[in-house]
């Protein structure tokens, strides 16, 4: 079984540092091969892919933008009324993708709009997130990008986040049928909203284009303490199959680098030629 491959999400990675650029060479001298970003608009994306090229980095996954942040908004797919601007970020991020060399963009659904009762407006949210779905495979697939659905947890990080549960999010893909759109699968949020890690690692697998990982329910590193045996979820994936990317989403607890000594102390496991650094 192939070892993981893992991805630093300078999002959240090496906060010390000012910038994407200096994060993404930070990602690369500690001996990562790949990186993510939640947003990577602030900076232009020429500027972006030579940091990443000049720290030996692809990156793996960029977020549609999140509209408003002002108002409330975290993502736009799901959001009634707001079509246009979902198309609109969706067009950004397709623009990004290209010029970074990144295959997945995650297609953010959004929060229930404030003051909307969940029950009352999950089919008509649904609706539209089906609708702008089947729109951006059709742009997605004319550049042979994938497309990302996340669950986000409604319990601790976004209690009026629409996309929450793994079961949700596939049976709207399913309803979607679209072969360039997938699943993402955040161990955290995941363990947070259902637990049963194993048999939903199991069932949904298949559908899955990234995953993410960090200790429950702090968030930090995985050997941080909490409820999740990662060492028993590496071999897990590895099990199952697994050839994606795992992305380090989670909040640092001192100094990044420092940190990783979980990711040293895998890739001593497994022979990866960074275990020496």
């Amino acid at each position: 079984m192939a070892p993981l491959r893992f991805s630093a999400n300078v999002s959240w990675l090496f906060p010390e540092l000012p910038g994407l650029p200096a994060r993404l060479r930070a990602a690369g001298s500690s001996g990562f091969e790949a990186a993510e970003v939640a947003w990577p608009y602030a900076e232009p994306p020429e500027a972006l892919a030579r940091a990443a090229r000049e720290a030996g980095l692809r990156l793996v996954l960029i977020n549609t933008p999140p509209g408003d942040r002002e108002k409330g908004e975290m993502g736009l797919g799901a959001v009634p009324g707001r079509q246009a601007a979902f198309r609109e970020g969706l067009e950004q991020a397709v623009l990004y993708a290209k010029a970074l060399g990144c295959p997945r963009i995650h297609l953010m659904a959004g929060r229930v709009p404030q003051g909307a009762d969940r029950a009352a407006v999950r089919s008509e949210m649904e609706t539209v997130f089906l609708e702008n779905l089947r729109h951006a495979a059709g742009v997605l697939a004319q550049e042979s990008l994938v497309g990302l659905l996340e669950p986000i947890n409604t319990r601790i990080t976004d209690p009026q986040y629409f996309l929450d549960t793994p079961q949700q999010a596939a049976a709207i893909l399913q309803k979607v049928g679209r072969p360039n759109l997938q699943l993402q699968m955040d161990l955290f949020h995941w363990q947070i909203m259902d637990g049963n890690l194993t048999g939903n690692i199991r069932e949904f697998l298949p559908l899955v284009g990234h995953v993410q990982v960090a200790q429950v329910p702090g968030r930090g590193e995985p050997d941080s303490p909490g409820e999740l045996n990662f060492p028993y979820l590496f071999q897990l994936l590895e099990d199952e199959g697994y050839e994606g990317f795992v992305g380090c989403e989670y909040r640092p607890q001192g100094d990044t680098a420092e940190g990783l000594s979980w990711l040293r102390a895998y890739w001593d496991r497994r022979g990866h030629p960074q275990a020496g650094q």
